[in-house]
């Protein structure tokens, strides 16, 4: 309804790839809900007076990720349905599980799983959860 409003994202994940996606999407901020109050009143004014926020926390780990950023990993190709689909295929959610907390049919996590696993280049669930835990996506 208003895609110029700007969007600061409060999230309580540190990694610099959930900041990278909030980005992506169109946030204009990202913080940590670790942050102190100060801080995310800063943030809060930055975005308004139409600019941009990065945590300071993160700020030096997404400058040094995006120069590194010449080799995309495999989850990057992901959408981010497909990605969180992954993150909970990862976290040992069966498909139902999955089906049952996106709402969605058990028929459309296994198509969302066949094509993680085409876009990665994998096979099996192990591969995947041994994926995701060794590039910190899930904890």
């Amino acid at each position: 309804m208003r895609p110029r409003l700007p969007v600061l994202i409060l999230s309580m994940h540190t990694e610099v790839q959930f900041a990278r996606r909030a980005f992506k999407a169109g946030a204009s901020g990202y913080i940590t809900k670790d942050s102190p109050r100060s801080e995310l009143l800063k943030a809060i004014n930055k975005v308004i007076d139409a600019g941009t926020y990065v945590a300071p926390t993160l700020f030096e780990k997404l400058v040094v990720d995006i120069s590194r950023a010449t080799e995309h990993p495999p989850h990057e190709a992901l959408s981010d349905r497909e990605f969180e689909v992954m993150r909970l295929i990862a976290s040992g959610k069966t498909v139902g599980e999955i089906a049952g907390l996106l709402s969605l049919s058990d028929s459309t996590i296994s198509t969302y799983r066949s094509r993680i696993l085409d876009k990665m280049g994998m096979r099996t669930n192990a591969e995947l959860t041994h994926y995701a835990i060794q590039s910190k996506l899930v904890d």
